[in-house]
């Protein structure tokens, strides 16, 4: 997630992955099924020797042999192929220590947890370290002002959201909703406003429905509007993290 219009910055060269060869094979293999998935070149990105979509989306190889293999495409929004399995009761979120240095990215992970376990959902969330995790995820920092996640594989959610340390300049809602955010991503929630970014961030187009899954969540609108939902792509420095009635729709419908 973004605020306006920011681009994360690419190492190793956009779409070009020369990092050694284990991770340039994997890489390009990754770049290669999203690209068959459907997925437009310039929304591919690789930073940090990763790949991304979106610009805030990690994809894995294993998720990305997923998307290919599932062969569904869309042109509507909201949730991804891929969703974490019913048998996931309990998801930890495990801020590392130096994560837990910036208060108001602390406390906005406290509010985001308590965003999912108000709703009475399938399963519960859980601030690590602590027991009885069916699955875990890694909270951990970037620099800048917004945070990237991936989306979800194997039945799990997908484990790692970086939360950009320049949030501390923000409210504690801003971080809240951030990493709320984020957190969507991790059990396969899409931007909202994915086929037209410049709705939430003032610039940018389509990213793509892709075989990944831009699949519209029963009972959700088509179309996404400034302020509509948690997963617009960008977010304004008044964000309040609470939940939208079309948000809440979507993880009752799902989970």
């Amino acid at each position: 997630m973004l605020k306006q219009a920011a681009v994360l910055v690419v190492s190793c060269g956009a779409l070009m992955v020369g990092c050694g060869t284990d991770m340039e094979d994997k890489n390009q293999e990754i770049v290669s099924n999203l690209v068959k998935a459907g997925y437009p070149a310039n929304d591919i990105m690789v930073v940090d020797g990763e790949v991304f979509v979106g610009q805030d989306a990690h994809v894995t190889l294993e998720a990305s042999r997923e998307m290919i293999a599932t062969g569904e495409e869309t042109e509507e929004h909201y949730r991804t192929t891929n969703l974490v399995s019913s048998s996931v009761r309990k998801i930890c979120i495990n801020p590392t220590a130096g994560f837990n240095s910036y208060s108001r990215l602390s406390q906005g992970l406290d509010l985001a947890i308590a965003n999912y376990n108000a709703l009475g959902l399938s399963f519960t969330l859980a601030r690590g370290p602590t027991t009885g995790c069916n699955a875990n995820i890694t909270a951990t920092t970037m620099s800048g002002a917004g945070g990237s996640a991936g989306f979800p594989s194997g039945g799990l959610p997908y484990g790692t959201i970086n939360i950009g340390t320049g949030l501390q300049s923000y409210s504690v809602d801003v971080n809240e909703h951030v990493i709320t955010h984020e957190i969507g991503h991790c059990i396969g929630f899409r931007h909202s406003d994915y086929y037209n970014r410049s709705i939430s961030c003032g610039s940018g187009g389509n990213e793509g429905a892709a075989g990944v899954g831009a699949i519209l969540i029963n009972g959700t609108p088509a179309t996404a509007t400034v302020g509509g939902s948690i997963m617009n792509s960008c977010f304004r420095s008044t964000e309040s993290g609470e939940w939208t009635s079309t948000d809440i729709t979507a993880l009752n419908v799902l989970y």
